[in-house]
């Protein structure tokens, strides 16, 4: 029997999830531990100015870490979900700028080191940074929390409640290395409480959007055929454990391990032998 070519899509979709399964402990593993190495061996002074924070390379290292996702979601996305995470972009923008203009509602900050091109003082490509996380605890809700996700009731503060946990763990990170810095500082690892309500309201828009874009169903029958689609997650684990672990913020790193056991309670630790 003649074999029936796939669609152009169809053909891109297979092509990068062979991609990442081909390469998934590195894209999920060594990209992020060489990621925490090279942050914190610049926030130490030890390498040289082009590569110290170099913003092309941080980029680069952050869209590789990010590729399970894209591939993982790319089955699923429709034009729904085109038109949702537009409108989450363009939230993500808009707020970003009210917080540099006005200091609300994350606190007055300043960025610390070059996070690639800017636009009216924001980051270009702050969604590439925001909007995985919190695509990553919705899908960790959904596999963790199984029939109690079906109601929008439960679905909607639990994804909430988890990206704000993700900030609890990467906000203090994230200043330690320099990423950033809050004029007033904080209490908790000098990042003030403002921060954190602040991203109570923000990650409660954008689950609405997320929730809104995606179909929950193809998502969930995506979740349990796709073995490598959390494993940005698995990334984030290792990369802002180690930095919190490195530094001593021992609240941000305990949080952290308790993502990695929400991981392994979705059995998703199943790298292949090569």
């Amino acid at each position: 029997m003649a074999s029936v070519e796939l669609p152009a899509r169809g053909r891109l979709e297979a092509r990068l999830d062979e991609l990442v399964v081909e390469n998934r402990f590195t894209i999920a593993v060594v990209f992020p531990a060489l990621g925490a190495v090279t942050l914190l061996a610049s926030a130490e002074g030890l390498l040289p100015g082009p590569l110290s924070f170099n913003p092309y390379f941080l980029l680069f290292g952050v869209a590789v870490m990010r590729l399970p996702l894209v591939a993982g979601l790319a089955p699923v996305f429709t034009r729904r979900a085109a038109a949702g995470f537009a409108a989450l972009c363009g939230y993500t923008y808009a707020v970003e700028l009210v917080g540099v203009r006005t200091g609300y509602p994350y606190g007055a900050f300043e960025y610390g080191i070059d996070l690639g091109p800017m636009v009216a003082g924001i980051p270009a490509a702050l969604p590439l940074f925001f909007v995985p996380l919190v695509v990553n605890a919705y899908l960790l809700s959904l596999l963790l929390f199984g029939d109690a996700a079906r109601r929008a009731t439960v679905r909607v503060p639990v994804v909430a409640a988890a990206v704000v946990g993700m900030d609890l763990v990467l906000d203090p990170g994230a200043v330690a290395v320099g990423f950033w810095a809050y004029e007033a500082g904080g209490l908790y690892y000098g990042v003030p409480w403002l921060n954190f309500a602040g991203w109570v309201l923000s990650a409660t828009v954008s689950v609405l959007l997320v929730d809104a874009a995606l179909d929950r169903e193809r998502v969930l029958g995506r979740l349990e055929s796709c073995r490598f689609m959390l494993d940005d997650l698995v990334s984030f684990v290792i990369l802002w454990g180690t930095i919190n672990l490195y530094f001593g913020n021992w609240v941000p790193a305990a949080l952290s391990a308790a993502y990695g056991y929400g991981l392994y309670r979705t059995d998703r630790f199943d790298f292949p032998e090569r």
